[in-house]
């Protein structure tokens, strides 16, 4: 099968990279930076010019605005690129009965207070641009009627790019104190476990009458400042004071899910899989990155 993986450069497409390459499936690497087929997937057109060309029979959809802050002032591109893109990836797999893998996130939740994990079936409450954009993203796919698989997924972090991982290692080792967050709570997710995720679903054509939205993250649960006690930990920054704080502590333009937490039963139960422990991913991801210095 022909796959076509957009947003290439990021994340969870760098990581889709090294998945691939365990694959007996083609995959193209797409993105709008230097290094990759270009693709702009505002336009239909060239969507369908490349599937056509290619013969694509599925599309990974990594691409997105994701700077949370931003969105609220970004203007229409912010709905663009994350509702009316895959909106037109939606539509050139269904005119070929491909299949689509679109990632979205944990921030399609967060005005309701709720304290139990998110089930894929709750209705979706986003506090701001981002979250209500992806969420409009989730819709139209749904209502293209293609076949989909949708990721919900949440405090990714990876080895490449900017992500909260690198920027405490940082700080961390550089700064005497640190106050972070404790008020708001969910699941870090290493990308590459996400990454494995969707390449197990591909190469045992699980996809197959079992199309819908899904929750991934990595087990447990923890506030931002957990996190950051953890990397610190792991990498030896020992000089850091690192104290809790509220969210109110750091204004932002957006009202952050104060719990995120997603219930997996449904992405465990329908592909079989087993999902890490986010501290076991974490030193997984700092060894890859040669920052792992202690080892608990």
């Amino acid at each position: 099968m022909n796959i076509l993986v957009t947003g290439a450069g990021g994340q969870l497409g760098n990581e889709m990279q090294i998945v691939a390459k365990g694959s007996k499936d083609k995959y193209i690497f797409t993105d709008v930076c230097d290094g990759y087929t270009h693709l702009d997937i505002t336009s239909i057109d060239d969507i369908r010019k490349m599937v056509s060309e290619n013969d694509i029979k599925c599309i990974i959809n990594c691409a997105a605005w994701t700077n949370v802050d931003a969105a609220e002032t970004a203007g229409d591109i912010v709905e663009t690129l994350n509702a009316t893109a895959p909106e037109n990836l939606a539509k050139a797999m269904k005119e070929v009965d491909g299949l689509l893998i679109h990632i979205s996130t944990d921030y399609v939740f967060g005005a309701d207070p709720y304290n139990t994990p998110c089930k894929e079936d709750q209705k979706g409450t986003p506090t701001g641009v981002y979250g209500l954009t992806k969420l409009h993203g989730e819709q139209k796919i749904i209502a293209t009627g293609v076949k989909h698989i949708i990721l919900r997924t949440a405090w990714l972090y990876s080895e490449f790019g900017k992500n909260f991982v690198k920027t405490m290692l940082n700080l961390t080792a550089t700064k005497p104190q640190l106050k972070v967050v404790f008020d708001q709570c969910g699941t870090p997710t290493y990308a590459l476990d996400l990454a494995r995720l969707i390449g197990h679903i591909i190469n045992n054509k699980l996809y197959e009458n079992n199309y819908g939205i899904y929750h991934f993250s990595n087990e447990g649960v923890c506030s931002w400042y957990d996190f950051t006690i953890q990397i610190a930990r792991l990498a030896g920054n020992n000089g850091c004071d690192i104290q809790p704080c509220h969210s109110s502590e750091f204004p932002s333009p957006v009202t952050r899910p104060a719990y995120s937490v997603f219930d997996k039963t449904k992405v465990k139960n329908t592909f079989g899989i087993k999902i890490p422990y986010w501290i076991d991913s974490l030193m997984a991801c700092m060894e890859n990155m040669g920052a792992l210095k202690k080892v608990r």
